[in-house]
């Protein structure tokens, strides 16, 4: 089967010294790999200099389900980011959110509408100038109602408790530390209210923001089997302590 369609790239690994191993968001079959040649040419149908973390592209390639590894056919820039590569800042939320993704994205039924979500964020980062310091917090947050366990913020209420592990809130401290204490409970109805055009006018110090950031790391650790450790976290705690 000859499929065309949109793709967000989500992980590479060199395979060898010609090649490399993508893994993408596609948004007619969902996630696929691709065995990626290292192509010497600008004018080759695949340049593998396309395939970086949240890249988004547009590809064609002949669809095997029984096969591990896809040979893309074509491949070129859905958007050429203007900000992304050059913005340190945003550079690093783009490979946490990468690896998030890799780690979380699986074979969930709504693919489409969360490569659309992915899409549509990953756009709006890279013309956004100013004030996206919240950005991988609210992405995050609203990430959670595609897959599964959006945290149940409709019982919130003041002194209240929020259990990590159950999503909801409590009136008393859970018998377990995996838990956000009333003052970090209280943000969180405001969290997931949030929208990227209106973020900016909450404003946290970076020990709220990386605090915040860690809880909501423990809250996908908890819900996702094998949701590991992220190695891009530190990187983001250390740009956003200010």
């Amino acid at each position: 089967m000859l499929v065309r369609s949109r793709v967000v790239v989500l992980r590479c690994v060199r395979y060898s010294d010609d090649a490399l191993i993508a893994d993408v968001l596609s948004e007619a079959v969902g996630r696929v790999a691709f065995m990626v040649r290292v192509s010497r040419s600008p004018r080759a149908a695949v340049r593998h200099s396309l395939f970086t973390p949240l890249a988004l592209l547009e590809m064609e390639w002949e669809h095997r389900p029984a096969a591990r590894l896809m040979r893309p056919r074509q491949a070129r820039a859905a958007l050429v980011p203007v900000s992304l590569p050059y913005d340190a800042r945003k550079t690093a939320i783009v490979l946490f959110l990468a690896e998030v993704l890799h780690y979380a994205v699986r074979g969930e039924p709504d693919s489409r509408g969360i490569f659309e979500y992915v899409f549509r964020s990953v756009e709006w980062l890279d013309v956004c100038r100013q004030g996206f310091a919240n950005f991988h917090l609210v992405f995050l947050l609203h990430l959670t109602r595609f897959l599964g366990f959006a945290p149940n913020v409709e019982d919130a209420r003041e002194g209240a408790w929020f259990d990590l592990a159950a999503g909801c809130f409590t009136e008393r401290k859970p018998p377990h530390s995996h838990c956000l204490s009333p003052s970090d409970a209280a943000l969180l109805p405001l969290l997931m209210r949030m929208r990227f055009r209106s973020m900016h006018v909450f404003r946290f110090s970076g020990v709220e923001r990386n605090r915040l950031l860690g809880r909501i790391n423990e809250y996908f650790r908890l819900h996702l089997p094998e949701f590991p450790e992220l190695k891009s976290l530190p990187v983001l705690h250390e740009l956003f302590a200010d």
